[in-house]
């Protein structure tokens, strides 16, 4: 055998045998789990096939156990079983599920990726810090307004040639939400800003490709594998840095009486469990 079809073999075999323990362990692990077909044996279901569900549901009941790759995913089918965990189990179905290219990439943080009392304290936060800079408020419209004159005149601008109205309505809409969280809108033409907007929109088209959806069925294995899924954490960090130096900025040029936007709001309830913190010390 020739030593580039040895090669092949051999990653072959250690590719499979790592998803073999994988799953092995996820079936050592299961403790009490509700029934499903073993791992090996499923034929993995596919984005947006709903025959699966039906079939499995058929034999093995409303809840049952499947693997998407090396995750275990445990489905409840029909109205009732749905209605009673979100309903009647509300506080213990309120989690997020594990996902490992966003615990990866936000590492358990923010309002969207955390979960149990963070994620209540984060939330509350927001709503009532978000309401008080206009969100849901008549007061936004003097945001979109003064955002909209600067959009006519990018318009304008382009004195009748062609263009592509997405860029600009993209631009504009995310002004008012910089606006709010920032204290500031961005020239349109500002470097960071456009970079800022080309990162979420970059991820969330990553987020949606065959790459991704390896890396969230095998974390482990695809976390060492170069590719497209790798942009994702880089996108996110560089999105960090710049948020990081807004809130460098802000600290700088605090005023803890009025805060200004919603990174102010935030500087100021540490500064305050800081202190809480101190007392009771």
């Amino acid at each position: 055998m020739e030593p580039l079809g040895a090669t092949t073999v051999f990653l072959v075999i250690c590719v499979s045998s790592l998803l073999f323990l994988s799953a092995w362990r996820k079936i050592s692990g299961s403790g009490k789990l509700s029934p499903g077909p073993v791992p090996a044996l499923q034929t993995q279901p596919g984005i947006g096939q709903t025959g699966w569900i039906l079939s499995f549901s058929a034999k093995y009941g409303p809840i049952f156990t499947i693997y998407l790759g090396s995750e275990r995913v445990v489905v409840l089918y029909g109205h009732e079983i749905v209605k009673e965990a979100l309903i009647g189990l509300g506080d213990k179905f309120s989690g997020r599920g594990s996902m490992p290219i966003f615990e990866k990439s936000a590492k358990g943080r923010g309002i969207i990726f955390s979960n149990g009392e963070q994620w209540k304290q984060l939330r509350r936060f927001a709503l009532t810090n978000l309401r008080n800079f206009g969100m849901g408020k008549k007061s936004i419209e003097e945001r979109i307004q003064e955002e909209t004159c600067f959009l006519m005149e990018r318009l304008r601008n382009t004195h009748g040639r062609p263009f592509d109205p997405t860029i600009f309505l993209t631009h504009a809409l995310s002004n008012v939400i910089c606006s709010i969280v920032f204290g500031d809108r961005f020239d349109y033409e500002d470097k960071k800003f456009v970079t800022l907007i080309s990162l979420v929109q970059e991820n969330g088209k990553l987020q949606h490709a065959p790459w991704t959806a390896l890396y969230s069925f095998f974390p482990t294995l695809m976390a060492y594998i170069p590719g497209p899924h790798q942009r994702i954490f880089e996108n996110a960090q560089e999105f960090r840095r710049f948020v990081l130096e807004r809130v460098k900025m802000h600290k700088e040029s605090l005023d803890p009486n009025y805060p200004q936007d919603f990174i102010n709001a935030f500087l100021v309830k540490l500064e305050q469990r800081k202190f809480t913190k101190r007392l009771t010390v």
